[in-house]
């Protein structure tokens, strides 16, 4: 399993041992953030690389414990996570104007979230680290994927979002067994509070802007995709980007996957928020490594962050890609909903706000009509009923039961 050699500020590039520090940098505070270093001389000296990974059976994502903070013998949750569907959506591709569309679903995890890779591995290593007791602070999805496998671990688990959380992902927080705490305010309010209370009552703190092991859970993505293509990578790579965690853990396991032989080439990363949150589009366009809070407000709950915690991460995968971070409307990310659920695909604002970005992209001629792109769809559209009632545009005809009524309503449409 993987060999972590040390714990690395991306701020000051300290460097320290696995049980010096538990989040961020001692120096750096809050901002230093943590990147999790392996030795990766040493996977290579014991095998690893693209014949062990063609031989491993294991289509979860725990065929990348090689790549994983994961020590020998760890209990791992039961229910599957990750071999998430990759596939092309030809009429997508017409309709956005690039030569290829394809569509990495991962509304098929078990919460229905990309969340439940850091969710898992940050679940694993609480216990791995001896905490009974863990907790988060989410928009939604972190929540109810830190819930379910809280549940399959035996783990306490208790969880702070803002007010304005769907109500279908507090359901599953309920069902879970979690103790949920909707904080009157904003994801920052929540965020804040979490990480108070963990640090008071000793609770171990899956919140992926601080916690170094939970972006490793997201790096499965990057891993998983890039097996996926290996041999045909794509130009781009679309994420939807809150917080950061998502776009930059999936660039590190496409960097990873680089480094062993297992493709060939890197794709460019195309990042994309909602202008009712999109601090990191203005560092970006600045050249900046520093970004002004906002107050967010944004259909898309999941990337609904104004104080992103791991941006910096988020915005030197994007430069180091040679890629690039967009903004779109809320009308826009409903209408790619739409787009998206027309071609058969459901998935939440947040999941198909990168959708909206390819467009837009293609719009400013930053990706190219002959260009290959990968869309990463982050979470399942059952997560957010309301948003979807209201990118359908629709109504349901309600009749009496009878032939009549039907025909009726017929060519009343007509």
């Amino acid at each position: 399993m993987g060999q972590v050699t040390a714990l690395e500020c991306v701020r000051c590039g300290r460097s320290y041992r696995e049980d010096e520090v538990l989040y961020t940098c001692p120096s750096c505070g809050p901002s230093g953030i943590l990147d999790v270093v392996y030795d990766y001389e040493a996977l290579e000296a014991n095998g690893f690389g693209p014949e062990r990974l063609a031989a491993n059976p294991d289509r979860t994502h725990w065929r990348y414990l090689d790549l994983l903070p994961i020590a020998p013998g760890a209990a791992l949750p039961p229910v599957p996570v990750g071999g998430t569907p990759l596939f092309q959506l030809p009429d997508l591709a017409e309709r956005l104007g690039v030569v290829e569309m394809w569509i990495k679903d991962e509304g098929r995890n078990p919460t229905g979230s990309f969340k439940d890779r850091a969710s898992s591995v940050a679940a694993v290593k609480a216990r791995q680290l001896g905490f009974q007791t863990v907790c988060c602070a989410s928009t939604g999805n972190a929540a109810s994927s830190l819930a379910g496998f809280s549940a399959q671990l035996g783990l306490t688990a208790f969880i702070f979002v803002p007010e304005f959380a769907p109500e279908e992902k507090i359901a599953q927080l309920l069902i879970f067994g979690a103790t949920v705490f909707v904080v009157k305010g904003s994801y920052l309010d929540a965020y804040e509070l979490c990480s108070e209370a963990a640090t008071t009552l000793g609770w171990y703190n899956r919140s992926a802007a601080i916690n170094p092991y939970a972006i490793e859970g997201k790096k499965t993505g990057g891993l998983e995709l890039g097996e996926q293509m290996a041999g045909r990578m794509p130009d781009w790579v679309s994420v939807s980007v809150g917080d950061g965690c998502t776009i930059a853990g999936i660039w590190k396991g496409l960097k990873e996957l680089r480094r062993f032989g297992v493709i060939d080439r890197l794709p460019r990363m195309l990042g994309t928020q909602a202008k009712g949150a999109a601090p990191l589009v203005q560092a970006w366009r600045s050249g900046e490594e520093q970004w002004a809070s906002v107050e967010a407000n944004t259909v898309a709950d999941s990337i609904s962050v104004g104080q992103p915690r791991n941006g910096l991460k988020a915005l030197r995968a994007v430069r180091e890609s040679g890629g690039v971070l967009v903004e779109v409307s809320d009308d826009q990310i409903l209408a790619a909903e739409a787009d998206l659920a027309a071609h058969g695909v459901f998935g939440e604002p947040a999941g198909v706000t990168g959708l909206a970005g390819i467009q837009q992209a293609r719009w400013s001629g930053l990706v190219g009509p002959d260009e290959r792109v990968v869309h990463v769809m982050t979470g399942s559209g059952l997560k957010d009923a309301a948003s979807a009632r209201r990118a359908a545009d629709r109504e349901p005809t309600v009749i009496e039961p009878s032939l009549g009524a039907v025909q009726a309503a017929l060519e009343a449409a007509r």
